[in-house]
């Protein structure tokens, strides 16, 4: 299945499953994280682990697997000590990706390139260190460096993760799109203490309205919410039907980030996760899957949406 295959069956009206979290199995399966670069830099000792997180997404029904690139532009890895491993990181972190694609011997699964905008952390808060807050120039270089890595080492689309920096969001976009690959946005929100929707960044209250409207300036092949807890998910989505009209998203996390660690409390169970997916699927989503905290086992639970895969 290619690209355009994909594309013909979401024109149809047809359900594509995305894999779940990729840096979260890792730590599931005793990979240490970074302090610093996270999910990055453990793929360098791990590509037989990360391989295999790949081939259960697969067995377990994900059409799109994503590589293990969320937290590696250099705006992580040279802080934590890699600046001269960017290559070998990403490469060896979109290798498994394939690797674990070609050994499954299922037709058409696709690889997408994870492009983030996260920077470096204050300690082990979700806030970012606005001491090593980078400029635009140096967000500009680090997101298209990593965009055209993606690109030239054979990924199938990119997939802009966790967008919600209204200052980021932008040199994103742009590195994404030169690429001349096809885009999925996936935007991350939270509900704020007065009930409204907000984007996820935790030390400024800005509504999600204002975020998603870079979409006006780019042109996407598909937008969704993601990286946000389930029943979150559902109003966020009413917001982003106000500014764009392709196929939608949903892929939620599930437990709670303190960095470098994922914390694995009060997860979502496989089946209430799938009581959610149809819910988003009625509504009209349908691009479905997992983000940090949700594992092989939440898609397989995603099995009864494939008989509205091929309409």
């Amino acid at each position: 299945m290619s690209y355009a295959e994909i594309q013909r069956r979401l024109r149809s009206g047809g359900i594509v499953i995305l894999d779940g979290g990729t840096g979260t199995e890792l730590e599931r399966r005793g990979v240490s994280m970074d302090p610093e670069a996270w999910c990055g830099p453990a793929t360098l000792d791990n590509a037989n682990v990360l391989e295999g997180v790949h081939r259960d997404y697969i067995a377990a029904g994900a059409d799109i697997i994503t590589a293990n690139t969320y937290a590696s532009s250099r705006l992580m890895l040279d802080p934590a000590g890699f600046a001269d491993r960017f290559d070998e990181i990403n490469r060896t972190a979109i290798g498994a990706a394939h690797r674990a694609r070609e050994a499954s011997g299922r037709d058409g699964v696709l690889v997408a390139g994870s492009l983030s905008h996260m920077c470096p952390m204050f300690g082990a808060t979700p806030q970012t260190d606005r001491a090593r807050a980078p400029s635009e120039a140096e967000m500009a270089d680090a997101f298209g460096e990593l965009a055209m890595l993606l690109r030239d080492e054979g990924c199938d689309l990119i997939l802009l993760e966790m967008m919600y920096h209204p200052e980021r969001t932008g040199p994103a976009f742009t590195a994404a799109a030169e690429t001349g690959l096809p885009v999925w946005a996936g935007f991350s929100a939270r509900r704020g203490a007065d009930g409204h929707i907000l984007g996820y960044v935790p030390e400024r209250e800005i509504p999600l309205a204002e975020i998603v409207q870079v979409l006006g300036d780019f042109d996407v092949a598909a937008a969704g919410i993601m990286h946000t807890p389930p029943n979150v998910i559902g109003d966020a989505l009413d917001i982003l039907r106000n500014v764009y009209g392709g196929p939608f998203m949903a892929y939620p996390d599930s437990g709670y980030f303190k960095m470098p660690q994922w914390q694995f409390e009060d997860v979502i169970p496989p089946d209430e996760f799938l009581r959610f997916a149809k819910q988003w699927v009625e509504s009209g989503v349908q691009i479905v899957g997992g983000c940090c905290g949700l594992s092989p086992d939440h898609i397989a639970a995603l099995g009864p949406l494939k008989d509205r895969s091929s309409p």
